[in-house]
C-alpha cells in the first residue's frame, strides 16, 4: 500500500510540475548597436550587444507580459537612463518603459499562450516576435501589418501553452 501510495504522489508531483512550467524566451540582439532588453513583470533588464542573447523562463499564469528593446542607454551599475524605452532609469525594469517602444506583448496560459507585437507606444527598433507552435510576426518599421497600431486592432495569435519564444531586434 505505501508503495502505491508513493506511486501516486509522484505521479500528481510531475502532473503539477509540467502544468506549472514556463515558457522560455530568447531575445537575440541582430543589430549593429547595442541593445537593452527590458522585460515585465519577470525578467528584468540586461545589455546585449550585437549578435548576443539573453535567455528568461516566464512562468505559466503570467498575463499582460511585455518586452521591449531599450536603446540609447548609458548605465552606472543598475542606474542610468535610455533614449527609448527607458523605465525610470533602471537596468532591470519593473515598470513599463516610456514611449516610443515596440512592444513583444504576451499573456502564458495553461493549454494555450497569445502573443502580439504593439506600435501603440511607437516605434524604436525593428523586432520579431515568434513561438514554437505558431505564427512568426515582424515589425521593421512603424507601418508594419503585423503589428497592433490601435488598441481595437485585432492582432493577438494564439500558440500551445507553454512554448518556446524568440524576440529578435533589427531581424
Amino acid at each position: 500500500m505505501a508503495a502505491s501510495s508513493s506511486s501516486i504522489l509522484l505521479l500528481l508531483a510531475a502532473t503539477f510540475t509540467v502544468s506549472a512550467s514556463a515558457a522560455t524566451f530568447t531575445i537575440k540582439n541582430n543589430c549593429g548597436f547595442t541593445v537593452w532588453p527590458a522585460a515585465t513583470p519577470v525578467g528584468g533588464g540586461t545589455q546585449l550587444n550585437p549578435g548576443g542573447t539573453w535567455t528568461i523562463n516566464v512562468p505559466a499564469g503570467t498575463s499582460s507580459g511585455r518586452v521591449w528593446g531599450r536603446t540609447g542607454c548609458s548605465f552606472n551599475g543598475n542606474s542610468g537612463s535610455c533614449q527609448t524605452g527607458d523605465c525610470g532609469g533602471a537596468l532591470a525594469c519593473t515598470l513599463s518603459g516610456k514611449p516610443p517602444m515596440t512592444l513583444a506583448e504576451f499573456t502564458i496560459g495553461g493549454s494555450q499562450d497569445f502573443y502580439d507585437i504593439s506600435v501603440i507606444d511607437g516605434f524604436n527598433i525593428g523586432m520579431a516576435f515568434s513561438c514554437s507552435t505558431g505564427v512568426g510576426l515582424v515589425c521593421r518599421d512603424s507601418s508594419c501589418p503585423d503589428a497592433y497600431h490601435q488598441p481595437n486592432d485585432m492582432k493577438t495569435h494564439a500558440c500551445g501553452g507553454n512554448s518556446n519564444y524568440q524576440v529578435t531586434f533589427c531581424p
